[in-house]
């Protein structure tokens, strides 16, 4: 039986987000993977997120800006955070 305990399948994605944060402010990371519920970013242990902050994330590079999303941070782990869609 597995552990897996994930709601949505998750894809493999490398992209540069720009993530936003009340006191940490923007910084750029690169994603790992993303489901319908959220995305996994990649970013080395220091100035991170929490576990229960909301931050603004836009994918960079696109031929047209993307749009700004709301996600919470929800797992923390070695290699980087996982963040939730917001859905208000």
């Amino acid at each position: 039986m597995s552990s897996d305990r994930r709601t949505y399948l998750r894809t493999a994605l490398n992209a540069k987000v720009c993530v936003t944060h009340p006191t940490l402010g923007e910084r750029l990371y690169n994603t790992r993977d993303i489901s319908d519920g959220g995305i996994f970013v990649v970013s080395e242990e220091g100035e991170r997120p929490d576990i229960g902050d909301r931050v603004q994330v836009q994918v960079q590079g696109l031929p047209v800006p993307a749009p700004v999303l709301e996600m919470e941070v929800v797992r923390m782990t070695v290699d980087g955070f996982g963040l939730q869609f917001v859905n208000e």
